[in-house]
């Protein structure tokens, strides 16, 4: 058949066409990722990019409102390098195709190649052999062949050979991919995109997409001795709102913050992603730049030591509300997925993007007490899809399911991804007696425990758990909706100071008060040696939220009574400090 122009709706099957063949081919893009970083994520970045064109992109009579509408939810649900650099590419496209109905070869062919030159502009260090290179040259061939036929289908065959041959070139103008034996995964992925619509407008059917095209298989023979070190750490991306938007003050604050720096959208809606070493000092500089929205920071390094360098088969997973020092998670691999936290429309990711001297400063001078929320269910699935198709098996511990609903999304995001052995538990614990719990299985771990002895033991481990706060004041609790304000009135002017503990289900109860700190600590010690003298102790911890020293008297008592001191004493994680407040203390315990 032939298609002498696109409309609307043409113009919108054919996006899930391409869509549609890139998702499909996601699983070989992430084995195939090693520019920028080795993270092993492009198939899933590309794959989401695509499926949030599927679910929000509009069609509209109008040509252009069609592309708008595609290159708007392009933009608002683009990941990682490559689907930001589509997603820009196509918000290029938008401005520039003509208004109209109808889309005509030729002017299809001079959008495509100005939207191209636009790009480049967009990016801030653009490098050859990789989706760029690719989109140019397979836009060079549309402007060349347009003139001589009328035919989207001829159109998209002849520029598809291009776009082909283009990608088999990457690895002969980037030499990381020579190295690694392999062509760009993002260039890939705008191949198979190609591909896709090609197929569409042959077929004129989505059933009869035909599977990607294979690359060669000696390009594939050296990529998994291949070793690139990561030098920046997080991958971090967000979404910055508002009526006019900065776009070169957000560009200098993007390029100077680290590489593979990417700014893409328009004065009233930008997404940005960069690597970086500090998520949390990029936001702070942004922080008037515009309002920040759908942030994302994935951790790099762990994601490599998932695809290229896992100490252990068995991929240990916790949440941000676990406390334990950033040395012993980098040790162990262990995997957190931050809780959300926000100041009204200012959004954190806990432990990420607001480190605790700007969380309390925060806490202090808001006139808005912060919420928290556990992460979003796709977020969740995201992170145990990736961990379970480079590990045999996955163990997600969770805060207590009586704190919030993160244990339930665990189970919820474990049970519909099928053919995997994932099992999510409930520590009925939080912070630092959470920390116990996931250290001890880590430890159990590298000392040889298989996947289901860890599981078995949990329980036991979390039956042995006990955790004591010592809180400051009253006046967080009851912002945060823990305390009613009346007691919290009476506290206050009783000058009481509250113990609290968690119960056998994992809900926080008052265990004891006192009219002093002093009196919370005879208490808490008394605790411990009354649990010690039950059986041996295994191990203990300290927390605090800004109260370093109170947090080492406590730590100098516990060696004192029990002759060990404790595993860590650090800063509280931020979303505990929420409900905590600021100068409370926490000690826990676990026994043999």
């Amino acid at each position: 058949m032939k298609i002498g122009y696109l409309n609307g709706r043409r113009l919108y099957y054919a996006f899930l066409a391409g869509g549609n063949a890139v998702i499909q081919d996601q699983e070989y893009l992430n084995k195939i990722n090693v520019y920028p970083v080795p993270d092993a994520d492009t198939g899933t970045n590309l794959a989401a990019t695509m499926r949030s064109i599927a679910e929000a992109a509009v069609v509209s009579r109008s040509l252009k409102a069609t592309f708008r509408s595609i290159a708007d939810a392009a933009l608002a649900g683009a990941r990682g390098n490559s689907g930001l650099i589509f997603a820009q590419f196509l918000h290029s496209l938008s401005d520039e195709v003509p208004h109209g109905t109808r889309l005509t070869t030729r002017s299809f062919a001079e959008s495509a190649r100005r939207a191209v030159q636009s790009l480049y502009k967009a990016i801030l260090t653009p490098t050859e052999g990789t989706m760029l290179t690719v989109m140019r040259e397979w836009a060079d061939s549309l402007h060349e062949h347009a003139p001589r036929t009328a035919d989207f289908v001829d159109l998209l065959a002849r520029s598809l050979q291009v776009a082909r041959q283009s990608l088999m070139n990457t690895p002969k103008r980037l030499s990381v991919l020579a190295k690694a034996g392999v062509v760009d995964a993002g260039a890939k992925g705008f191949v198979d995109f190609i591909e896709g619509v090609h197929h569409f407008t042959r077929a004129g059917k989505l059933r009869k997409i035909p599977q990607p095209s294979p690359v060669p298989v000696q390009l594939e023979e050296k990529i998994h001795s291949f070793k690139k070190p990561i030098t920046h750490r997080y991958c971090t991306e967000a979404l910055l709102r508002g009526e006019r938007l900065d776009l070169d003050r957000i560009r200098n604050i993007i390029q100077s913050s680290g590489d593979s720096a990417i700014v893409a959208g328009s004065a009233e809606k930008a997404r940005f992603h960069v690597h970086t070493d500090s998520p949390a000092g990029l936001f702070a500089r942004l922080d008037e730049a515009g309002e920040i929205i759908q942030v994302k920071v994935d951790d790099m390094r762990r994601q490599f030591e998932a695809s290229h360098n896992r100490r252990w088969p068995v991929a240990l997973v916790t949440d941000s509300s676990c406390d334990l020092p950033p040395e012993f998670l980098d040790e162990h691999q262990i995997h957190l997925i931050p809780f959300n936290l926000s100041f009204g429309s200012r959004l954190f990711l806990d432990r990420l993007t607001i480190p605790p001297d700007t969380f309390y400063s925060l806490l202090r001078t808001s006139r808005v007490h912060p919420q928290t929320a556990q992460a979003p269910l796709a977020t969740v699935q995201g992170i145990l899809t990736f961990l379970s198709n480079h590990y045999e098996s996955v163990i997600l511990i969770h805060l207590s399911e009586k704190l919030s609903g993160a244990y339930a999304f665990g189970r919820q995001a474990a049970e519909s991804i099928k053919g995997k052995k994932i099992s999510v538990i409930n520590s009925r614990n939080i912070s630092l007696s959470l920390g116990l719990i996931v250290r001890r299985a880590a430890e159990a771990l590298a000392g040889g425990s298989t996947h289901d002895e860890i599981v078995a033991q949990a329980e036991t481990w979390i039956a042995k758990t006990r955790v004591w706060v010592d809180v400051g004041t009253m006046k967080y609790l009851v912002r945060g909706g823990r305390v009613s304000p009346m007691r919290g009135l009476l506290a206050r002017l009783l000058h009481v100071k509250p113990l609290i503990i968690l119960d056998e289900e994992g809900k926080s109860a008052a265990a004891a008060k006192s009219f002093t700190r002093d009196g919370n600590m005879k208490k808490i010690i008394r605790h411990v040696e009354d649990m010690a003298a039950r059986g041996k102790v295994w191990n203990t911890a300290v927390v605090h939220a800004q109260n370093p020293s109170r947090a080492r008297a406590y730590a100098e008592m516990l060696e004192a009574r029990l002759g060990r001191p404790p595993a860590f004493v650090m800063d509280v994680s931020p979303v505990i400090g929420v409900h905590a407040g600021a100068a409370a203390v926490g000690v826990a315990l676990m026994l043999e």
